[in-house]
């Protein structure tokens, strides 16, 4: 998988990129994620790749110029499945939505700053737009370096058990079980029995209750959706 991050702040990537699982699978060549600097792109020869807003309005807003020749510079190497956005009015990042572009082939992953960017780039290059909460950010980067995070940690080999993602909050639309390790009592606190008992069957049965009464307490609202 290849994943393309267009940013005006690549040094805030940079260095996330190349830690842990994010920085393991790039090294194994599980996922290729290139940063690239919009500033590269820009025919200012300031480098500036923003400008006022027509009608008056506060901020700067992310000019075409840049963000068109950095996307179609990407586009004419390699087809790619998805042009995201990320923004905060785009639509909410998910589990089942990183399951998705985790069976993507290449993704474009552009950060937005300042005010945003022109209008007509969304209309006429994003495919998608997303965000990953209600809130505004200074940029796009921590949520591109989020969804990538969530992304690639599915990909086959990229961390160390492979079914253990499948088990992850939200795969089934239910907060993860309680989990426990050595030593079973801790100042008297005690691992659940059932999880001693080496019983399977009733092991999968309590994470099942667990998972559906931690749902019900903390997100009722994904078991009504």
């Amino acid at each position: 998988m290849r994943i393309d991050i267009i940013t005006v702040m690549p040094e805030m990537l940079e260095p996330f990129l190349k830690e842990s699982i994010l920085g393991r699978a790039r090294e194994k060549g599980i996922a290729d994620i290139y940063v690239h600097n919009l500033r590269d792109f820009t025919e200012d020869k300031w480098r500036r790749v923003d400008d006022y807003p027509f009608g008056g309005f506060a901020g700067m807003v992310l000019q075409c110029q840049p963000i068109d020749n950095a996307i179609s510079s990407l586009k004419a190497e390699r087809h790619y499945d998805e042009v995201i956005y990320v923004t905060p009015d785009g639509e909410q990042f998910s589990q089942p939505m990183a399951n998705t572009l985790s069976l993507a082939e290449n993704i474009i992953i552009l950060c937005g700053h300042y005010k945003g960017i022109d209008q007509r780039i969304r209309d006429h290059f994003i495919t998608r737009e997303v965000t990953i909460g209600d809130y505004v950010l200074t940029g796009g980067e921590l949520a591109a370096a989020v969804m990538t995070d969530a992304i690639v940690r599915l990909l086959p080999g990229a961390i160390g058990d492979d079914a253990s993602a499948l088990n992850d909050c939200f795969q089934d639309r239910l907060l993860a079980a309680p989990i426990y390790t050595r030593p079973a009592e801790y100042k008297g606190w005690r691992v659940p029995d059932v999880l001693l008992s080496g019983n399977e069957a009733k092991i999968r049965e309590w994470e099942l209750n667990e998972s559906l009464r931690r749902t019900q307490e903390l997100r009722p609202d994904l078991l009504t959706d």
